[in-house]
């Protein structure tokens, strides 16, 4: 059985939520990108709402723990 499943949205959330969360504690991109060890060019496109970039969950745990947010944030897209 072959399923076409299409996460983009829920990227897209994800991103947008790490933004938010991130701009709430007053960091730059280049900032959380720093504290967890990937380049700015990489925290954009995740951000970024025209670009849905999937990304790892250990990325996840890392960006949950310097924004002092729980994971089920991250993933709340009820917003």
């Amino acid at each position: 059985m072959s399923k076409n499943i299409n996460h983009k949205d829920y990227y897209i959330r994800l991103g947008l939520n790490i933004a938010y969360y991130r701009k709430l504690r007053g960091l730059t991109q280049m900032e959380l990108a720093e504290a967890v060890d990937i380049s700015r060019t990489h925290m954009s496109n995740i951000e970024a709402p025209n670009m849905p970039t999937a990304i790892s969950m250990e990325l996840v745990f890392d960006i949950s723990d310097i924004l002092e947010v729980p994971v089920s944030s991250l993933f709340d897209f009820n917003r």
